[in-house]
């Protein structure tokens, strides 16, 4: 298979091909840190809106855009070689449920600036600094009913899904990331929709990204919620040709480790990344997850040692502390290898 030729991010591959690469941790938590109230999520701009705001992340890069960029500077700080924006939940879908889906594309634009802004600041020749432009998986699954009673009901299509990630995507592209995030996949059907999206845009514009794509299991059963094992997740997206599939979310370290070697074992001619959450929620701990960053830094650091990983981050519950002890023990040792030494002769050859 030829490697892909990325007009962003083109040294991407080489690095993966060569270490660990390092994401960063969860956004959210380091929100739910600086307890911002109400008044604080809407600013003035947004005094007299009709909705409650609080807890509307996305809307902080509007409001608050000096607590995203000073979250996105402590997660470079600890090592992070690529910062998702601040767009997990930034599509005209989940935004209706505030009443503000007519500022997405506005969101998703501000996000990827900030981002861009904090990764030139910190990037070098020899550390260079990667903004991945986040797309959540809305809070409408296109293969699930909401109705208990109407199995066929849907309260989203397929073609409103593309729409809404299309327009996040546009908006990502000109602010300035290097690649794309499909994230947190519950419903594999939304991250098609997102992946027909992107490829219509970089079809469009000439660009052409590196994508990852992230499932989430959702439980014991190693399943993602719309049914699939990781397997068959992996088959159902592997058309994308994405730089890398993973997982993240939904589960700690520990309950995660089978399906993220069943992953590396079936998914050979790609990269692997891994970022899960900070163990089990706990609402009495400080971030509401148990586990410290040593104990999350060393389960990955046996994730390393046996050979799954490519990327490693955090999800919920994980903070700058979390990821510096994670860069700092999975770096001891190669990337898997698997995929990495035949697509580094297909990049140097071509």
């Amino acid at each position: 298979m030829t490697a892909p030729t990325y007009t962003r991010a083109s040294a991407l591959p080489q690095i993966l091909a060569r270490r660990i690469v390092v994401l960063d941790g969860a956004m959210g938590t380091m929100i739910q840190r600086r307890k911002l109230g109400e008044a604080e999520y809407r600013g003035t701009r947004f005094a007299d809106h009709p909705k409650d705001l609080k807890g509307n992340n996305e809307l902080l890069q509007l409001t608050r855009p000096d607590v995203i960029l000073d979250i996105h500077e402590q997660y470079l700080r600890a090592g992070s070689d690529i910062i998702e924006t601040n767009t997990f939940g930034a599509t005209s879908v989940a935004q209706e449920d505030y009443g503000l889906a007519h500022l997405a594309p506005e969101m998703n634009l501000a996000a990827a600036r900030l981002a861009r802004q904090a990764c030139n600041a910190f990037g070098t020749p020899d550390k260079p600094r990667f903004v991945a432009g986040a797309l959540g998986p809305t809070p409408r699954t296109a293969s699930i009913s909401p109705d208990v009673n109407d199995p066929a009901a849907r309260n989203v299509s397929f073609d409103e899904l593309r729409d809404a990630y299309r327009e996040q995507a546009e908006a990502l592209l000109e602010g300035g990331c290097d690649l794309f995030l499909v994230e947190t996949i519950f419903d594999t059907l939304n991250a098609k929709a997102a992946i027909f999206a992107l490829d219509e845009l970089m079809e469009a514009t000439g660009e052409r990204l590196p994508v990852i794509v992230s499932g989430t299991v959702t439980d014991a059963s190693g399943r993602i919620l719309s049914g699939q094992t990781v397997g068959a997740f992996w088959h159902s997206v592997r058309h994308a040709r994405p730089l890398a599939v993973g997982l993240n979310c939904a589960l700690g370290a520990t309950l995660m480790r089978p399906y993220i070697e069943e992953l590396a074992k079936v998914a050979g001619d790609t990269f692997i990344s891994c970022y899960p959450n900070a163990g089990l929620p706990n609402p009495m701990s400080e971030t509401g997850f148990d586990e410290t960053p040593e104990v999350t830094a060393g389960l990955m650091e046996e994730f390393a040692r046996a050979g799954f990983l490519n990327i490693a981050g955090g999800c919920c519950g994980t903070t700058p502390e979390h990821i510096a002890q994670i860069a700092q023990r999975v770096g001891r040792y190669a990337p898997r290898c698997q995929h990495a030494t035949g697509l580094l002769t297909q990049l140097e050859a071509a």
